[in-house]
C-alpha cells in the first residue's frame, strides 16, 4: 500500500511539473529536461510513468474535467453555476487546470491530443437536461445547446481576460455572464434564488476546507 501511494504521489509530481512547463512554454517548447527540472526527480522515475511529452500532455487533459467543489444543492442549475463558479476560483490557483486550456488553444497541441471541451459539454448538457425536467429551465431552452454555448463563452471570457493588460478578476467576470444569460433561460421562481455572486466560489472552498481540517 505504502509502494503504491508512493507512486501515485510521484505520478502526480510529475503532471503538476509538466503543467507549468507547458502552461509557461507552450506544448512545442516544453521539454522533458525542463519538466524533469520542476519536478525535481529522476528520468527513469519519469519513464516509469509517462513515456514520452505527448502521454505527459495526454495525462494533464485528462485532468482537465473535474468538479470538484461542487456539492449537491436545492436547484441543478445552482450546481451548473457553481461549477463554472469553482472552476474560474480554481484556474490561477492550479497548473494542471490552466495548462489544460494551453494546451486545448494550442493549434498543434489540439492536433496531436483534441479537447476536454466535449466532455464539458456534457456534464453541462446533464446537469440542464435534470434542471429541464425539475421545471428549473424556460421550455424553449435546449440544454444541450445552451451547454455548448456557455462552454464556449466560458472559453472566450478566459482566454480575453488573460490576454488583457490589466486582467479583470475571473470569477467576476463569468459572475457577469451568468447574470446575462440566465434571466433568458430560467423560470423567474428560480432564478431569484441562484447565486451567483463572484464570492461563492471562494466561500465554497473556504466552507470545504474548514470541514476537512
Amino acid at each position: 500500500m505504502a509502494r503504491q501511494q508512493r507512486a501515485i504521489r510521484t505520478r502526480r509530481i510529475f503532471l503538476q511539473a509538466a503543467a507549468e512547463v507547458f502552461d509557461e512554454h507552450g506544448y512545442d517548447a516544453a521539454t522533458i529536461a525542463a519538466i524533469l527540472d520542476r519536478a525535481g526527480l529522476t528520468r527513469g522515475s519519469l519513464y516509469f510513468h509517462f513515456t514520452s511529452k505527448e502521454e505527459l500532455a495526454r495525462g494533464v487533459l485528462q485532468e482537465a474535467v473535474t468538479s470538484d467543489g461542487v456539492t449537491p444543492q436545492t436547484f441543478k442549475l445552482q450546481e451548473w453555476v457553481d461549477m463554472a463558479l469553482l472552476l474560474a476560483y480554481r484556474l490561477p490557483r492550479e497548473p494542471l487546470l490552466s495548462a489544460s486550456i494551453r494546451l486545448s488553444v494550442d493549434p498543434r497541441a489540439r492536433g496531436l491530443f483534441g479537447t476536454r471541451w466535449p466532455d464539458w459539454i456534457v456534464i453541462g448538457t446533464e446537469l440542464l437536461t435534470e434542471a429541464k425536467e425539475r421545471g428549473e429551465l424556460l421550455p424553449h431552452v435546449d440544454p444541450e445547446a445552451t451547454s455548448r454555448l456557455v462552454v464556449g463563452a466560458w472559453t472566450g471570457v478566459q482566454l480575453v481576460t488573460e490576454s488583457m493588460a490589466e486582467p479583470p478578476d475571473l470569477v467576476a467576470e463569468i459572475s457577469a455572464l451568468f447574470e446575462l444569460i440566465l434571466p433568458n433561460a430560467v423560470v423567474p421562481g428560480v432564478l431569484a434564488r441562484l447565486d451567483t455572486s463572484p464570492h461563492r466560489a471562494a466561500r465554497i472552498m473556504e466552507q470545504q476546507a474548514v470541514a476537512a481540517s
